[in-house]
C-alpha cells in the first residue's frame, strides 16, 4: 500500500466502520471502491443468502418466503429474488452484495468531561444511574431499566453515556420512532455540548453516521454492523420494535463485541420481557415514582352510551362535552386521543361548531389535529407545546416520547383495539409530568370496560403503590 493509499484508507475508516452498506450507499468512487476490495479493506456478503427451501435476507434477517420478490436485472439479464421486508431502507437485490469494512480499526478518542449538564438527579434517578453506569463499567450484556412515564428516564442516561465516552466507547442511543429521535437530539446535545452527536431517521438531513455519539430510529439500525460498544433502546415495548423481529435483529448485529452491554427503557414492559425478569434472566432497576415526587394519575372510566352513533357521524359526545365543562382546572389544555386517522381528520372539523358553541374554545384557530402521516407534525406538536393552541386531536403517534407541562387527557372509544394495555398507561402518562402541574385529569371515554383499560388502571395503581403512594 502506497502512502497515499494509506491516507486514503485512514479517512475513509470513520465514515465507513461499523457499517453494512449496498454499493449505491459507499460514499467512494469506483476507482476507491475498487482499490478497497483489492486490498481488502472492503468485505463483500451476500445480500441474500439461499438454503435449501429458503432465503435470508442478510440486512434484516427476513426468512419469510412471501416477503420476497422477484425482479429481472438489467446489469445481469437474469431474474433475482428481492427482500420486500426491508425495501424501504433501499432495495436489496440477490446479486448486489452488503459491504463492511474491514480495513484500518477507528480508535474512538476518550473524552474526559463529556457531559455538560448541571442539573441534579433524584434518589430515585440516581439510584438507577448508578446501576447503568456499573452495567456498562462491568461490561454486562443487558440491564433493562423500568421507569414509570415521567420518571426522567432521559437524564438518569447522562452519567452512562458519559462513563461510555469517557472510556472511549461508540455510543447508540436508538428508538422505534422519529418524533422521539427529534425529541431527544436537542437535550442530548444541550447535555453533551462537546461531543459530535448525529440524529439519524428518516428524511433527517445527517445521513453518514459516523459520530461517536448516535441518536437515531431503531430501523437506521439495519445500516450497521459491529458499530456501537453502548446501544441504548429507548421506548422498548413501542411500536415497531416490539413486533418486528427485523429491529431486534439488527440492534444485536450493530453490537461492537459480545462484550458490548445494551440497556433497555421501559415504562411498559411486554409480557415477555416481564417474564424474563420473573425468571431472573433479565437484570433490571425500577424506578416507581415521577422525578416531581407525585403520584401519576389515576384515569377515571366514563360510560357514552352514544359512542358508537357519535363517532360515526364524526361529532363529539355530550358526555365528553360535559366532562370539559367540568374539568378542575380549564386552563390546561387538552390532548383528545381517537383511534384512527380517519376519525381525526372528520372530528376535527365537526368539533370546532360544537366548542366553539359550548364556549370550550375561545377561537378556531386555538384546534388542530396531528396524526402519523401529517406532513406538518412537527410544526403542530410544537405549537401545542408552546401553547399556542389549546386543544389537540391526535391518534397514539402522540402515546409516548412527547412532554407537555399541563395537559388533561382525554381517550374517545378507549375500548378500541389500538388502545392496548401499554399504549393506554403511556397515553395516561402524558398528564401531570410538570412539577407545577402534577395533578392532570385522564378519562377513559367507551361503551363497555375492556381488560386493557382495567389492567392499565391496574398497572398505574401499583406503581403508585409501589412508590410509596398508596
Amino acid at each position: 500500500m502506497t502512502k497515499h493509499e494509506g491516507a486514503l484508507e485512514s479517512a475513509f475508516s470513520h465514515q465507513l466502520a461499523g457499517k453494512l452498506l449496498l454499493r449505491n450507499e459507499l460514499p467512494l468512487d469506483d476507482k476507491q471502491f475498487e482499490q478497497f476490495l483489492a486490498d481488502g479493506a472492503l468485505m463483500p456478503i451476500p445480500s441474500i443468502e439461499k438454503q435449501l427451501f429458503s432465503a435470508i435476507c442478510q440486512r434484516c434477517g427476513n426468512r419469510k418466503k412471501y416477503l420476497f420478490g422477484i425482479l429481472p436485472c438489467k446489469q445481469c439479464d437474469k431474474t433475482h429474488l428481492y427482500c420486500r421486508k426491508c425495501i424501504e431502507m433501499g432495495r436489496v437485490m440477490e446479486c448486489e452484495p452488503l459491504y463492511y469494512w474491514n480495513g484500518k480499526k477507528v480508535v474512538w478518542p476518550i473524552i474526559d468531561k463529556p457531559c455538560t449538564w448541571e442539573g441534579e438527579l433524584t434518589a430515585l434517578q440516581q439510584k438507577a444511574s448508578d446501576r447503568i453506569v456499573s452495567a456498562i463499567t462491568n461490561k454486562e450484556e443487558e440491564l433493562l431499566v423500568w421507569a414509570v412515564c415521567g420518571a426522567g428516564k432521559t437524564e438518569m442516561l447522562f452519567p452512562g453515556i458519559a462513563e461510555a465516552l469517557r472510556s472511549g466507547m461508540r455510543v447508540c442511543l436508538a428508538t422505534p420512532r422519529a418524533d422521539v429521535v427529534q425529541e431527544l437530539l436537542p437535550r442530548i446535545r444541550n447535555a453533551f455540548k462537546n461531543v459530535n452527536i448525529q440524529g439519524l431517521y428518516g428524511g433527517s438531513e445527517e445521513k453518514t453516521g459516523n459520530a461517536q455519539l448516535i441518536i437515531s430510529t431503531t430501523h437506521q439500525l439495519l445500516r450497521f454492523k459491529a458499530a456501537f460498544h453502548l446501544l441504548i433502546i429507548d421506548e422498548v415495548d413501542a411500536f415497531p420494535f416490539h413486533n418486528d423481529p427485523s429491529l431486534p435483529y439488527a440492534a444485536k448485529r450493530s453490537l461492537h463485541s459480545t462484550q458490548s452491554t445494551t440497556v433497555f427503557l421501559t415504562a411498559t414492559p411486554r409480557r415477555n420481557q416481564q417474564f424474563r425478569l420473573w425468571m431472573k434472566q433479565l437484570p433490571h432497576v425500577f424506578v416507581p415514582a415521577r422525578f416531581h415526587g407525585h403520584p401519576l394519575p389515576v384515569p377515571i372510566l366514563k360510560t357514552c352510551t352514544s359512542l358508537k352513533k357519535d363517532t360515526q357521524a364524526n361529532r363529539v359526545p355530550d358526555v365528553l362535552l360535559n366532562w370539559m365543562k367540568k374539568r378542575s382546572s380549564p386552563h390546561r389544555q387538552l390532548l383528545l386521543f381517537v383511534p384512527t386517522i380517519e376519525l381525526v381528520e372528520q372530528l376535527y372539523k365537526n368539533s370546532i361548531a360544537q366548542f366553539l358553541q359550548q364556549k370550550l374554545l375561545e377561537s378556531k384557530d386555538k384546534i388542530m389535529c396531528v396524526h402519523a402521516s401529517d406532513p406538518l407534525r412537527k410544526e403542530k406538536v410544537q405549537l401545542f407545546r408552546d401553547k399556542k393552541i389549546d386543544i389537540l386531536i391526535t391518534t397514539t403517534t402522540l402515546e409516548r416520547g412527547v412532554t407537555f407541562p399541563s395537559v388533561d387527557v382525554a381517550i374517545l372509544d378507549a375500548g378500541h383495539r389500538v388502545f392496548d394495555e401499554a399504549a393506554l398507561v403511556q397515553i395516561a402518562g402524558r398528564a401531570g409530568r410538570s412539577p407545577d402541574d402534577p395533578k392532570g385529569e385522564v378519562v377513559f371515554f367507551h361503551n363497555g370496560k375492556t381488560n386493557a383499560m382495567v389492567h392499565a388502571i391496574d398497572a398505574i395503581k401499583s406503581m403508585n403503590k409501589r412508590g410509596g403512594f398508596i
